[in-house]
């Protein structure tokens, strides 16, 4: 047990799980979710109606993010299929609503993100950095959906992690303003892969017939549930892998710094 607990002092796990209920990651994966679900959803939902290439509708991109297949993506394609005049239907005030709203969202993300690195925020005029993140990652979503019919097996999960690596890497130091070195943010990036990795699985057997059961117990609002708690778990491996990140530069890139108390700490004491 000494030797145990030596070792669990030597890898720094505590020091990981106080961050982690410093930044209060729970709920901050929850308004993660709630905050997808009321604003980047409705802005997904447009463009993936104008989609010149295939005109399936969210309903797809939800399916594929969540690794469902068969009866439980034809359930949720019953549920959340938006009409098809979606677009037509959507006056500029409504875009412009819309815009705002996924802005919104990036401004959350980029939050997180300096708070686990100890960083002020941002000043306002750079929300061009935000509307910036929210287009490529509306891009990276388009690239996997559109992908998942022209390759399957080791080439779509290879594409998958190295777009997604890519992604994750770029937009930390984008939304952080360059304040932290890509050296130091690359463990967090692949830490996030290997967790949506694993949240995809655990969505594919354990989600996947929930949402069966669910829409024929409670209809609807079932799904919408299992959706949400879906989204909770996105939140958390983003936020968790950002956080995994800067533990790993803490506590084995510069053990020096270990037992050196952070930004937030420091401020909380001053």
């Amino acid at each position: 047990m000494r030797r145990l607990g030596h070792g669990w002092h030597r890898l720094g796990v505590g020091s990981l799980l106080r961050q982690g209920r410093r930044l209060e990651l729970m709920h901050r994966a929850m308004g993660f979710a709630t905050l997808a679900l009321v604003t980047l959803a409705p802005l997904l939902i447009v463009v993936a109606a104008a989609d010149p290439l295939r005109r399936g509708g969210f309903a797809p991109w939800l399916a594929d993010g969540m690794g469902l297949s068969g009866r439980s993506a034809r359930v949720l394609t019953e549920i959340v299929s938006p009409s098809r005049e979606v677009v037509s239907s959507t006056s500029v005030w409504s875009g412009l609503a819309l815009a705002v709203f996924g802005v919104s969202f990036a401004a959350s993300v980029q939050n997180g993100y300096e708070r686990i690195w100890c960083l002020g925020p941002g000043p306002w005029h750079r929300i061009w950095r935000q509307a910036t993140w929210m287009c490529v990652l509306t891009a990276y979503l388009y690239q996997e959906v559109q992908t998942r019919t022209a390759l399957h097996g080791t080439a779509r999960v290879a594409l998958t992690t190295v777009t997604g690596v890519l992604f994750f890497w770029w937009g930390q130091r984008f939304l952080l303003g360059g304040q932290v070195t890509w050296l130091k943010l690359l463990p967090g990036a692949l830490a996030t892969m290997i967790g949506l990795g694993g949240l995809r699985a655990f969505s594919h057997f354990v989600f996947a017939p929930l949402i069966v059961t669910n829409a024929i117990s409670y209809g609807a609002v079932g799904t919408v549930l299992i959706v949400e708690s879906w989204l909770i778990g996105v939140g958390f491996v983003v936020y968790g892998g950002a956080l995994v990140g800067k533990w790993f530069d803490d506590h084995h890139r510069d053990p020096r710094r270990a037992d050196e108390p952070s930004g937030a700490a420091r401020e909380g004491a001053s």
